[in-house]
């Protein structure tokens, strides 16, 4: 538990970091990194107990981005279904390891590796917005897919995230297309979810109760940004979730020491 006794605020300001993660998860790909943002700056939780707390509201908003990606048909498409099945069998390998990795880091070690990782999540947001658009699209063998999917689940297991922050503007990286990358991070992020919850729960490091009030308002930001990367230009969400990040990097390498 987190041995604090939330106000109202606090209560409030956790669901909002939970639902601009579900809209993140949905519309950029890079979102989900904020509900460990927010569990770890708002509450008193262990880095292990903030990555499982997270890592957990990740099971339903991937379940829930799956399913909404094979209603638009994404993931109907057998090129993107074969790759998104490497990098769930991935997942099922890294995963573990990110786990084992986060049980071994102090407070202060895991709050300057979060800053850095939420830095180089922001990296990828901008280099992905500012890059010219491929001139075909093209997906990356299954050789490549296993090789990213696995280095993207051990960074997850670590961060309590489900991994589309990663997986999708690498792939975008690699000439696959943008819903396409988004759909199969969604299938990607279940498995992570589902396996570092398992490990988390192993360790005793899992809040119930902050996971459900994190992740209920997730679940509500997984549609609305699932409509948002269908219907609307998304240019203004991504400057704006690259300047948050720019911003949060140095708190939390700080808060962290």
């Amino acid at each position: 538990m987190t041995g604090l006794a939330p106000d109202t605020t606090t209560l409030v300001l956790l669901a909002l970091f939970g639902l601009a993660a579900g809209v993140g998860i949905t519309a950029v790909g890079p979102g989900g990194v904020l509900a460990t943002v927010g569990l770890f700056v708002l509450t008193d939780l262990s880095p292990a107990q903030v990555a499982g707390t997270a890592i957990v509201t990740h099971i339903a908003t991937g379940m829930l981005g799956t399913a909404a990606y094979v209603r638009s048909g994404e993931l109907r498409e057998p090129r993107t279904r074969r790759t998104a099945g490497v990098l769930a069998g991935a997942a099922v390998l890294g995963t573990p390891l990110g786990v084992l990795a986060n049980t071994l880091v102090s407070g202060r070690a895991f709050g300057l590796l979060l800053g850095a990782f939420v830095a180089l999540v922001g990296v990828l947001v901008w280099y992905r917005e500012r890059r010219a658009a491929p001139t075909g699209a093209a997906f990356p063998s299954p050789g490549v897919t296993a090789l990213l999917g696995f280095g993207v689940a051990v960074a997850s297991g670590v961060f309590g995230v489900g991994g589309p922050m990663l997986t999708v503007p690498l792939l975008v990286a690699l000439r696959m297309p943008v819903l396409a990358a988004l759909a199969v991070a969604q299938v990607q992020s279940v498995v992570i979810a589902t396996v570092g919850t398992l490990g988390y729960v192993a360790h005793g490091a899992v809040d119930w109760p902050l996971a459900a009030l994190v992740g209920v308002p997730e679940l509500a930001g997984v549609l609305i940004g699932w409509r948002i990367a269908r219907a609307l230009p998304s240019r203004t969400l991504k400057t704006g979730l690259v300047l948050a990040l720019f911003a949060l990097a140095p708190y939390l390498a700080l808060y962290g020491g």
